[in-house]
């Protein structure tokens, strides 16, 4: 069992229990799944950043990514439906938490000017949004190997039904929030 969900386990599952009251253990709050999303622009120019994006992505995931095309064309973005336009991994049970250690435990402190993620994030479901500019600060990540500097999207998806209650849940499993 991964040090992550161990914790949730034995820590956070009790406190948020105690905290917001509930009646039974099936009402506790847990992560269900984090989707990390890589939106390539430059995709439809040139073919190989597809894979760079993709083998950037399985290095930091440890799971194969799929492509993600595109569902409608746009005239403007000179993109046509079902052109390959990013890619991405939906990460559950062990793998997720294993990823979420090391999320917060040694690629966030890595951000430059690290104050904190943003505590507004969630959508209102009781899911969190997360956008990183650089994947350099995964340390799965050669520097001299990259070839060019990608951001990504990470969705924690959580059975929490307010955000007060996911904010908690993260808080508790580690996530560091910016103080205001």
């Amino acid at each position: 069992m991964s040090r992550m969900k161990d914790k949730y386990m034995k820590e956070v599952a009790p406190a948020l229990m105690e905290k917001f009251s509930y009646k039974s253990p099936m009402q506790i709050p847990k992560l269900e799944k984090i989707v990390i999303n890589i939106g390539l622009g430059e995709a439809k120019d040139n073919a190989k950043a597809i894979d760079s994006a993709m083998g950037d992505l399985a290095a930091i995931t440890g799971q194969r990514p799929i492509v993600t095309k595109a569902k409608k064309s746009v005239a403007n973005f000179k993109v046509r439906e079902g052109m390959s336009i990013g890619c991405k991994v939906t990460l559950r049970s062990e793998k997720m938490y294993e990823f979420l250690d090391r999320l917060f435990s040694v690629a966030l402190p890595r951000v430059r000017d690290f104050r904190g993620i943003n505590p507004n994030s969630f959508d209102g479901r009781g899911n969190y949004s997360l956008g990183i500019k650089e994947q350099l600060i995964f340390p799965e990540i050669d520097y001299d190997k990259i070839d060019k500097i990608r951001g990504m999207d990470i969705i924690m998806v959580t059975t929490a039904k307010t955000d007060e209650e996911a904010r908690e849940l993260l808080t508790l499993m580690g996530a560091p929030f910016a103080t205001k």
